[in-house]
């Protein structure tokens, strides 16, 4: 049965969301800067935790968590909020996700006690070849090549997700829950600094195509300044589209047809995205990928993402050592975890991929045994050598020779975390790939460019890459949203975008948070230091370039620059949610 939002509710949200970002930017203006957190985390604009006894909501953009607490507010479960959250979030941060995307959801029924994953990443279109990617001599094209235009969008997954797990354990009605992001589309938003600073930096880009230089760009091709009032009357004419019609109204008649069109039809990349495509693209429910960090069972999505595989990895090569007695200051914490990832990357890089395509030794890779013995790797005082930093050989059901990916994963995204009134909770990471995706425009949304997650070339030295293209697969993922249990209950739930650092950025969190103590928000507010194929980043501008040095010594090369994580959690604990939200971004978390 739905319930149907009061009549209050209607009558207000789209007001009090237009005024949500600059109420949310006064409450925060009055927070307290004495927060304590450790010397390293000195230089990153902090946050204090928000802590709530009901529900919880902690997303990217205050329009998007004000829509979601509004939905918690008037009896909506956590699927209810996901899907006014998102859809508001395709609005105001359109450059990370939105209705031409895919996501990756975790979910806790609280009613049933259990926990699964349903997978809307994109798939690869039926026509899609292996030379998709490889210019007129096989050789692979550069990355900005691929990406914009038609040639690199795949099946868009974000409204089939949102449609389908919404009918499964939604209660609210449907057509409700798509009305505020519709209001917001027709009143306007105010445009964040964050936004205009990145329409302007990919303003060259946005201004190849008409849709979305006439968007993005004013008259004289300058990106829009912050507080100026954006509206979209195209995307809300869209969302009245899926609101009456479901998600049938997405992947079938005017609105399909206007997608494949933009595509096909692109004079400067054309695609080979067809309607069969997005009439038979389907959500898969798999099973989460889990490992036991110290007293908790880290849960979340497994192939075709790789997220929870490596950051388990991560967590369990560290299990042996002891990292609260090292702390967040130790160049020693920072070697443990920069090889542990070094090596579970090496992992990431031969084996994992779409398992409904290539054989996968998922078991394996998270087998205690063996992420014991690639433990024994980091039993040494300096970092690992390059030589040493190699694919294991984990225990699995299938015998085939692999070779390393060359896929590039750039930073976009976004992630956002939900607990309901009954603790069911959400943890969601939603995606259109880089910032702006394919920088092509249907239906006044973004189209992803997805399918540059694939690997370009397809075969290393005659051996086959796992992560290559081919029709209906889904691409490699770094996604990493991730619920973690104790004693079979839900204790926090995370997540971050970032290309393939997310990894990093939450396993990171974890760390802070389970073994040195800080708080959700001082754990989310704390520098980055990630270490993927060996060079070390370090986020510029903070207590992590303390480390610099240290590292250096201990034979990494070292790189400072900006770490732009986005990351959105929330914590059971004492009876009560605290939630964080990442200062780095534009986002907050809401409760009562």
């Amino acid at each position: 049965m739905t319930i149907r939002l009061h009549d209050r509710f209607k009558r207000t949200l789209a007001a009090s969301l237009f005024l949500a970002f600059g109420s949310t930017q006064i409450a925060l203006a009055q927070q307290s800067a004495d927060a304590v957190s450790p010397e390293i985390a000195t230089g990153v604009s902090e946050k204090e935790v928000v802590t709530a006894q009901k529900y919880m909501v902690s997303a990217a953009n205050p329009y998007a968590s004000k829509a979601g607490q509004a939905v918690l507010a008037a009896g909506g479960n956590a699927v209810d909020a996901m899907v006014a959250v998102q859809l508001v979030l395709g609005l105001v941060e359109p450059q990370s996700s939105g209705l031409g995307g895919g996501a990756f959801l975790v979910h806790y029924d609280s009613k049933t006690s259990s926990l699964t994953t349903f997978d809307g990443r994109e798939t690869a279109p039926v026509a899609a070849t292996p030379t998709l990617f490889l210019d007129e001599e096989g050789q692979p094209l550069k990355f900005f090549d691929a990406v914009i235009g038609g040639r690199s969008v795949g099946t868009p997954g974000t409204v089939k997700l949102l449609f389908d797990v919404h009918k499964a354990h939604g209660k609210m009605s449907w057509a409700e829950l798509v009305q505020p992001a519709i209001d917001l589309a027709t009143v306007g938003f105010e445009v964040t600094e964050r936004l205009s600073g990145q329409i302007e930096a990919s303003a060259e880009r946005l201004a190849l195509h008409e849709s979305t230089r006439a968007y993005f760009l004013n008259a004289d091709g300058t990106a829009p300044p912050a507080g100026h009032v954006q509206k979209n009357p195209a995307y809300a004419k869209t969302l009245r589209l899926i609101a009456t019609g479901g998600a049938e109204a997405f992947y079938k008649g005017p609105l399909a047809q206007a997608i494949i069109d933009t595509v096909r039809t692109d004079e400067k990349n054309p695609g080979v995205l067809a309607l069969e495509d997005l009439a038979n693209y389907t959500i898969k429910e798999r099973s989460p990928v889990c490992v036991t960090y110290r007293t908790y069972d880290v849960c979340g999505m497994g192939p075709p993402s790789s997220g929870a595989l490596t950051v388990g990895q991560i967590l369990g090569m560290l299990v042996p050592f002891d990292m609260a007695a090292e702390g967040p200051e130790s160049a020693k914490s920072w070697r443990l975890i920069g090889d542990a990832s070094r090596l579970a990357f090496a992992d990431r890089g031969r084996y994992m991929a779409d398992s409904d395509f290539v054989p996968m030794p998922t078991k394996g890779l998270v087998d205690p045994a063996y992420l014991a013995e690639r433990s024994r790797l980091l039993e040494t005082d300096m970092a690992l050598t390059k030589e040493q930093v190699v694919a294991g050989s984990p225990p699995w059901d299938h015998a085939m020779l692999l070779a390393d990916d060359q896929s590039i994963e750039l930073p976009s995204t976004s992630h956002f975390s939900i607990v309901d009134a009954d603790g069911n909770v959400v943890s969601m990471t939603t995606t259109i790939e880089t910032g702006f995706g394919s920088h092509i425009m249907a239906g006044g949304f973004l189209l992803n460019n997805e399918l540059t997650d694939f690997s370009f070339a397809t075969h290393k030295n005659g051996v086959p890459i796992a992560n290559r293209v081919e029709p209906g697969k889904r691409p490699r993922s770094s996604m990493s949203p991730t619920i973690i249990m104790k004693d079979g209950k839900p204790y926090m739930a995370i997540g971050s975008p970032g290309g393939s650092r997310i990894i990093g950025y939450v396993a990171q969190a974890i760390i802070a948070h389970i073994d040195w103590g800080m708080d959700i928000q001082s754990a989310i507010n704390m520098p980055h230091l990630v270490n993927r194929f060996g060079t070390y980043d370090l986020e510029k501008g903070t207590g992590a370039e303390k480390l610099a040095e240290p590292l250096e010594e201990l034979g990494y090369k070292v790189n400072i620059r900006d770490l732009t994580s986005g990351i959105h959690a929330i914590v059971f604990a004492d009876g009560a949610l605290h939630g964080g939200a990442d200062p780095r971004r534009d986002g907050v978390a809401l409760g009562e």
